[in-house]
Parts: structure tokens; sequence; C-alpha cells
């Protein structure tokens, strides 16, 4: 009896062997995405490395660095056209990720392609939160310095038909999440208050200078907490 029992245990264990190997095996992906992936939009005479600090600060936050998205654009060229070029900046960046969407981090005038997007190319629909940092988002006066040079520069005069039909109505549309970081001290948007957004959350993060509120550590963590 003793012998038979052995038998039968002998013929399931082969049996179950066998099975295990013929099953397919599936692989585990290398990286399962945690976060919406992060686009973030440079400003004026600057470049995607501006963010430098922030994509180090994100990884060290947990972030892969197959969720962060720093782009470069022509920053002479109309919003209007950065605004469509980001578009499919987007597209690619959630065929690349498999998300549905993204956030969307902007500084100064990056702001406006951003905003254009949102409010007239079908971008509320591809991003969950929108940050502005000392976004130019109701103009400045000293625009007026470049706005013979560059189309852009141009459209960032207080006053001008740009902002004039980019505020007009809703300032945050859509589904996404708004904030606006803003320095009290801005010594390239006069006044300091045309970085704020009608119905975003808006920050005064103190006084910071224009070019250091994207690297500034402690903007950062407001924003990271924001996005979260």
């Amino acid at each position: 009896m003793q012998r038979h029992k052995r038998r039968i245990a002998t013929v399931l264990s082969a049996m179950t062997a066998s099975l295990l190997v013929s099953l397919p095996l599936t692989a585990a992906p290398a990286h399962a995405a945690s976060h919406d992936p992060i686009v973030f939009v440079h400003g004026i005479s600057s470049s995607s490395s501006s963010w430098n600090d922030w994509v180090a600060d994100f990884e060290a936050d947990g972030y892969a660095s197959s969720e962060l998205f720093a782009w470069s654009y022509d920053w002479s060229q109309s919003n209007a056209t950065t605004a469509s070029q980001l578009a499919t900046e987007v597209k690619n960046v959630l065929t690349r990720t498999g998300a549905s969407k993204v956030d969307l981090v902007v500084h100064s005038m990056g702001a406006l392609s951003g905003r254009y997007y949102l409010k007239n190319l079908g971008g509320t629909w591809y991003v969950d939160d929108f940050v502005s940092v000392a976004g130019v988002n109701h103009g400045t006066d000293i625009a007026s310095l470049c706005g013979w040079l560059y189309t852009s520069c141009k459209e960032m005069q207080t006053g001008s038909s740009f902002l004039t039909a980019l505020n007009s109505g809703d300032e945050t549309p859509g589904s996404p999440s708004y904030a606006a970081y803003w320095s009290h001290c801005d010594e390239a948007i006069n006044p300091d208050s045309s970085a704020q957004l009608s119905g975003a959350v808006n920050v005064d993060v103190g006084c910071v200078s224009h070019t250091d509120t994207n690297n500034d550590h402690g903007i950062y963590e407001q924003v990271r907490d924001f996005i979260a």
C-alpha cells in the first residue's frame, strides 16, 4: 500500500512539473509607471536645460527618467506655433509612456504656449495638472524691450491681442488642476501679480528672482506636492 501511494505521488509530481513547464511565461515590465509623465516648457531665451535641477529633484523623489520630458523649442516664434508643437510633443510622450495624461510644468513665457494649447488645441483632454511658474499670464511691460524683435515677445506685452484673446473667458478651462507660483519681487514680470491666474491655486513664493523660480528647491517641493 505504501509503495502504491509513493508511486501515485511520484506520478502527480511529474504531471505538475510538466504542466508548469508548458505554461507560457509573461515577462514583467521593466518599469511600471507610477506617475503622470511631466512635460516641462521653458521660457524666452532659454532651453530645456533650465529644468535640469528640477528633473534631478523629481528623480531623487522617485520619478523615473522615462517619466520626465524637458522640451526645447524656437522661443522667437509665435506662442501659438509653439503650442501646436507642444500638442505633438504631448501626444508623443503619451505614446511612449502609455499614460493617458501628462502634467504640464511651464516657466515664464512657456505659460503662454501651454495655456494656448489647453484653451484652443484640446489640451485639457490630455493634461492632468497645469503648473505655471513665474508665468507671464497677463503680460509684462518689460516685453516692450524686445517686442520689436520677436513675435513671441510682442505677444507678452501687456494688452497685446494675443493675451487679450488668451485671457478672455475662463483662464483655467476644463478638468485640469491649475496652480500659479509667483514671486513678489520678480524683475521680469511687472506687475508681479500678472503671473497669477484666475481660478488657479495662486501661491506667493516670497522674493525669488525670475530666473531662479524654476530651479528653487522650496518652490520645487510645493510643485511636487501639488501634482502628487
